[in-house]
């Protein structure tokens, strides 16, 4: 097993996801000048999802990529398909909206997961979509908040959850790391990149003019912006901004004023070569997806080919760390003993965005140009869903975009290097009180 390390980006490139899926012959990069009623910036969720819902109501779109579709966190993610926006993401919308708003905002990713479904079914996606999903407690004190949030959340919100001591824990999982367990039957998991391609595939089917390594080199903004690549430009009437932390890579980044409100975070995988199925079985007896609730947390599922697949040891200071396969070992085994002398094949990871407070991060500069960033862990189901959002708001229904605009997002300080030194010291800090 050989981790690929592609420095300028900062990812490891040796997917699991991509070593178990046929990707289509790229699109043609933008080597022309273009005219269209929408320019969708990034390939991953939110700007696939927004193409593909403005060309079902008749606009024309041109969708520019810098890599391949899917190639970013859209395509290397852990696959869990979660409700909601995390419990501190949920707390930030809760400390600055009514609780109706909040409801909302609740009622919108549930939607999100439906609209998730409706596409597989649509689009005849095929991606290993199954649903459970465990939030687990390493200890006591972790337990009595995550009983906390439970009860929250069926209180404001009425989605139910099931509360597991650590003797119910057991039918989901052969461990006896976790003090306690929720279970929600609602989430699940998927094959991130087979999604993302099944969604670029019918985004192209329906008609938005797909261009592939055509990195975005500056915008140039006005009453019809110009979306400029190294060999190409696209004249339009708005422009979605949908690249996250991966914009500003190869030039200007459209859009300066909001790039300081999301930071990158490193998050890495791996697969572990396949299990028998009665093991993979036996390890997992329900095979929900799961994660525990720190704050830098490990995450974990099975895939359909019973591998284990696990991630945890997230990099804030946009670095891979040292001896990542080592590492990922040990954190493997501190869950499940047991896998202590199961091979690991695959390794890869990179950059999701942040915002300070954990909520996303949705709004519009000037008349013409929308923006979507900072899914902070929780992309795979709003990410599509944000971009529906956009594309009713270009469409001239802003009515769901206007209860997540008014959220407030503070810049992280400093300029890129200062405000990445503040993130790590305050990430060792939350590490060291996890700790003790």
């Amino acid at each position: 097993m050989s981790s690929l390390l592609n420095k300028e980006l900062g990812v490891v490139e040796d997917s699991y996801y991509e070593a178990s899926v046929t990707r289509p012959q790229p699109s043609a990069p933008l080597q022309q000048k273009l005219s269209v009623d929408v320019c969708v910036i990034g390939g991953g969720y939110a700007g696939v999802s927004c193409a593909l819902e403005l060309a079902g109501r008749g606009f024309d779109v041109a969708l520019l990529e810098a890599q391949r579709i899917g190639w970013g966190a859209s395509g290397r993610n852990g696959g869990q398909a979660i409700v909601g926006f995390g419990a501190e993401g949920e707390e930030a919308i809760e400390q600055q909206c009514s609780r109706e708003i909040a409801r909302k905002a609740w009622d919108v990713s549930l939607e999100g997961l439906r609209l998730l479904e409706e596409r597989l079914a649509r689009y005849d996606i095929e991606c290993q979509y199954r649903r459970g999903y465990l939030t687990l407690a390493v200890n006591d004190r972790k337990a009595r908040k995550l009983k906390e949030w439970m009860e929250r959340t069926q209180d404001r919100y009425a989605y139910p959850l099931e509360w597991l001591d650590r003797s119910a824990l057991r039918s989901h999982i052969a461990t006896q790391r976790f003090a306690a367990g929720v279970y929600d039957g609602g989430s699940g998991h998927l094959h991130p990149l087979l999604y993302c391609l099944g969604l670029g595939e019918a985004a192209r089917q329906a008609g938005v003019k797909v261009f592939e390594n055509s990195a975005v080199s500056r915008l140039e903004r006005g009453v019809r912006p110009v979306v400029k690549t190294a060999e190409g430009a696209v004249s339009c009437d708005r422009v979605v901004i949908a690249g996250n932390v991966y914009l500003g890579e190869f030039g200007d980044h459209p859009a300066p004023e909001i790039e300081a409100r999301i930071m990158p975070v490193g998050t890495y995988m791996v697969a572990t070569e396949p299990l028998s199925e009665a093991f993979a079985n036996e390890l997992m007896p329900g095979r929900a997806a799961a994660s525990d609730n720190n704050l830098i947390l490990d995450y974990f599922r099975l895939s359909a080919d019973n591998r284990l697949l696990f991630g945890a040891g997230e990099s804030y200071d946009a670095t891979t760390p040292r001896n990542l396969i080592d590492r990922m070992r040990d954190r493997i085994t501190g869950v499940f003993p047991q896998l202590a002398d199961v091979g690991i094949d695959y390794a890869w990871g990179g950059f999701v965005d942040v915002t300070m407070n954990r909520a996303p991060d949705l709004g519009r500069i000037g008349a013409n140009i929308y923006y979507v960033q900072g899914f902070s862990g929780h992309g795979l189901v709003f990410a599509g869903m944000a971009g529906k959002i956009l594309a009713d708001a270009i469409a001239g229904d802003a009515s769901t975009f206007d209860v997540f605009s008014r959220i407030r997002h503070r810049r992280f300080p400093g300029g890129k290097a200062l405000r990445t030194r503040a993130l790590v010291l305050g990430m060792w800090y939350y590490k060291l009180r996890e700790l003790l």
